[in-house]
């Protein structure tokens, strides 16, 4: 990741490296403008880290008649399926359960009928199979871990599914690539303005210290995308804005595969919203919760009613139920809803809005991870007319619906050599596989890696589903400065091991180590912080009340 320094008055300066701030750095500077980015933490350290990890049309919001945003986001799935990230985007099944006799068949049969179909019409391909009705014998052979006792069958259908981390980093990554500049642990903390136009903003290089000095980065247009912190950003400015940004609290549990014996997630409706249980690799993640949320937004608590609500769902279908014990991780994150009425947040829309409050900032809220690039192109679009209006700039149409993201142009040939790739870097074959799911093409970069440092093809200790090379890797290509960075988004040990990756903390500590520089005393501190980040967590998740929650986690603020 490149810094900002020196470079100028920049055309479009991005606030935000969450999953819209990174879709919009890459459309602007794929249209030819100057681009910047700052992000306080480091990417995708937000709400994009903690979805539920689906591209996905929205199957509820169908139900809720707002087939714009369902045909646009399915549209948005086969882009990014069949041409923009194929390499990290995959085909997911789902079960929906059918519980009574007669009506409910046609009608969920209908929707599905017209989800497929809306898939099918556009630019792109649907890339997956079409929906088919199951009887309660074919479901249980598919899940027999499933009570279908209490179902007269099933529909299956396909949505999709990504690791919204790596998807948020790549297309960062893919940004800088064509020449935007991308800075992590910088913080805005003010705008710079020649009467009301805002020309930059007032920034703080976190990794330099709590006494460094402000640097001023300057920018035609600044575009606001920093999610559940809009309405803060909206203060810098005045509280010149007219987007209110209401946080909801969505929390998941990460459980290991061979707990819920089946061959496809499920969706199930709840009294609030719906559940998903959605097959992981070697875990199944489980989840929503829909709660409004005003507490410490940098790091959203789970408590244990939030666990226990889920448990209790997903129990009321599933022949062995689950316990505490089962559960391997659990994530919280924030949806950013735009919200003007006080309505409950499970029922507030999940469309965006982009306004410009004042000359030269434009801001962006609400959306899904799905639509991030329409998001990002409605954004672009608004900093364009501003543009037009002060400078004689030429400015190009979005073409980010055909600019793959990086590892996407080799993947489909590397995938098709695996074998020919296994037998030359002597890792097996379901080792490559899973290099191919997380890197696409640029599988040959961490391959000769492990080329010319042999000990980096060994799986990390305490996490042997990864290799070490990743570790390394994540810090000489993907921006990762700190342990937390590796642990818990460019890898998934931090949900998906027993002991969120405390085991693994050290082996992957002294690798970071030895690429960044640190001493024994730095490589410590980095350790003692992701084992006492774990431990609040653990202790959060034992409260009953999020007021209880956030008091136990905030006790353990960021290292930086």
């Amino acid at each position: 990741m490149s810094g900002l320094g020196g470079q100028g008055e920049l055309d479009v300066l991005v606030v935000g490296g969450g999953i819209v701030g990174v879709g919009t750095a890459l459309d602007a500077v794929t249209r030819g403008l100057s681009t910047g980015l700052l992000e306080q933490r480091d990417i995708a350290s937000g709400t994009s880290s903690r979805s539920s990890k689906l591209i996905h049309g929205g199957l509820r919001y169908l139900e809720m008649l707002d087939f714009g945003l369902v045909r646009e986001a399915l549209q948005e799935r086969g882009l990014l399926l069949t041409r923009l990230a194929p390499h990290l985007v995959r085909p997911v099944p789902f079960l929906y359960p059918l519980t009574h006799r007669g009506w409910e068949r046609p009608y969920v049969g209908a929707g599905l009928a017209l989800y497929d179909g809306m898939a099918m019409i556009g630019k792109s391909e649907m890339g997956v199979p079409r929906h088919r009705h199951l009887f309660r014998r074919q479901v249980a052979r598919i899940a027999p871990d499933f009570k279908t006792e209490t179902i007269t069958g099933a529909i299956k259908y396909y949505d999709c599914q990504v690791d919204d981390a790596r998807l948020a980093l790549t297309i960062a990554r893919t940004a800088a690539a064509h020449g935007a500049h991308v800075a992590t642990r910088v913080q805005v903390v003010g705008f710079l303005r020649e009467g009301e136009r805002v020309v930059g903003v007032r920034a703080r290089d976190l990794e330099a210290g709590p006494d460094s000095p402000e640097i001023e980065i300057r920018a035609r247009v600044v575009v606001n995308a920093a999610g559940v912190w809009t309405d803060e950003i909206q203060e810098m400015v005045g509280g010149r804005g007219s987007l209110h940004v209401q946080a909801s609290k969505g929390i998941h549990l990460v459980v290991p595969r061979d707990r819920i014996r089946s061959e496809a997630g499920f969706i199930v409706r709840t009294e609030k919203s719906v559940l998903f249980v959605i097959p992981w690799g070697r875990h199944w993640i489980i989840g929503t919760t829909d709660t409004p949320w005003s507490l410490d937004k940098a790091h959203p608590a789970a408590s244990k009613a939030d666990i226990d609500y889920i448990l209790e769902h997903v129990n009321a279908i599933l022949r062995e139920p689950l316990d505490h014990e089962d559960v391997e991780g659990v994530y919280a994150g924030l949806r950013p809803l735009l919200s003007g009425e006080s309505e409950p947040t499970s029922r507030i829309s999940r469309e965006h809005t982009v306004v410009t409050p004042v000359p030269g900032l434009v801001m962006i809220a609400g959306g899904k991870l799905t639509t991030y690039r329409v998001m990002g192109r409605d954004a672009v679009d608004a900093a364009a007319h501003s543009l037009k209006t002060t400078v004689n700039l030429t400015i190009r149409d979005s073409i980010t619906d055909r600019v793959p993201l990086l590892g996407a142009a080799d993947w489909e040939t590397r995938a098709n050599q695996r074998v020919l790739l296994a037998r030359r870097s002597g890792l097996h074959v379901a080792r490559i596989d899973h290099l191919l799911g997380r890197y696409g093409g640029l599988v040959d970069d961490l391959l000769t890696l492990v080329e010319s440092r042999r000990t980096l093809g060994v799986p990390l200790e305490g996490a042997e589903d990864y290799l070490a090379a990743e570790v390394v890797y994540a810090v000489t290509h993907e921006g990762a400065r700190h342990l937390d960075d590796v642990l818990t988004r460019r890898t998934r040990i931090s949900i998906e091991t027993f002991d969120r990756g405390v085991s693994a903390a050290p082996a992957a500590a002294r690798l970071m180590a030895a690429e960044l520089g640190w001493d024994a005393a730095r490589t410590d501190e980095e350790i003692d912080h992701y084992l006492r980040r774990v431990e609040a967590e653990r202790q959060s998740q034992l409260k009953l009340t999020d007021q209880e929650a956030d008091e136990a986690r905030v006790k353990v603020p960021d290292i930086v």
